[in-house]
């Protein structure tokens, strides 16, 4: 689901979890964990396996599991989102594929991402849910006024475009993508580990400061809109229109 390896001081998070890397609950929770684990290394690299990054919220899992599993699943989403977030040390994404809706916000916990193919972009109005404060605060403090374009039109980008609008930070070819990050990482690893931690720290304030102001409220209301029946006949059929594609 998640593998871990260490290349001296820096730790490369895998994400491991079938064909595209679809969050979830499963995968969220394991997120939360890993992040937590690699606290202690200099620096964080999180990249994917295989074709994607991540394509986002698994939404055959939230049409079969019900209510039940939504309202589990979306705390558990924004923990993983600020685990992420939140990790003191330096967090590079090394984005190897699509990053689509969470996939995305993986991305903009990170401090730095580099980008080597496939598109970029927050498409959660295409299947008519609700964000949660959490991705929205995280997307809104990484891409600036972009992230209302983002949030609003649920369009997506290629990489060049994607930093051309400063979605991403670099642009690499796909063989270079990993050794790059990791010479990235390698080097914010190298600054003192309390400036870092404090700096971040400073950055992130206003943005913790409107998720935890806003978060009970708006999570309720999103949690309305994930768990109702009406969502899921419209994720169902948004589902199966991609599957007739």
């Amino acid at each position: 689901m998640i593998h871990v390896e260490r290349h001296g001081d820096v730790a490369v998070v895998r994400l491991e979890h079938g064909k595209v890397n679809a969050l979830d609950l499963e995968l969220l929770r394991a997120i939360t964990a890993t992040m937590r684990e690699v606290a202690s290394a200099d620096a964080v690299v999180v990249t994917g396996a295989g074709r994607a990054f991540s394509a986002g919220v698994d939404l055959r899992r939230i049409v079969d599991g019900g209510a039940a599993y939504a309202e589990e699943f979306l705390p558990a989403m924004s923990e993983a989102f600020l685990a992420v977030f939140d990790c003191p040390r330096p967090v590079v994404a090394a984005v190897n594929g699509h990053a689509i809706a969470g996939g995305c916000v993986i991305a903009a916990a990170a401090d730095l991402r580099l980008m080597s193919g496939g598109t970029i972009g927050l498409t959660e109005l295409l299947v008519g849910v609700q964000f949660p404060t959490v991705p929205l605060e995280i997307s809104r403090y990484a891409f600036g006024a972009v992230a209302s374009r983002l949030a609003l039109t649920a369009e997506t980008f290629g990489v060049d475009e994607a930093f051309r609008l400063g979605l991403v930070d670099e642009v690499v070819a796909p063989d270079e993508l990993l050794p790059r990050a990791l010479d990235r990482a390698a080097a914010l690893g190298r600054i003192s580990s309390h400036v870092y931690a404090a700096t971040k720290e400073q950055l992130h304030r206003a943005a913790r400061e409107r998720i935890e102001e806003r978060r009970a409220v708006d999570d309720l209301a999103a949690t309305a809109v994930w768990t109702s029946d009406e969502t899921h006949n419209r994720i169902a059929s948004f589902l199966e229109s991609l599957a007739a594609r």
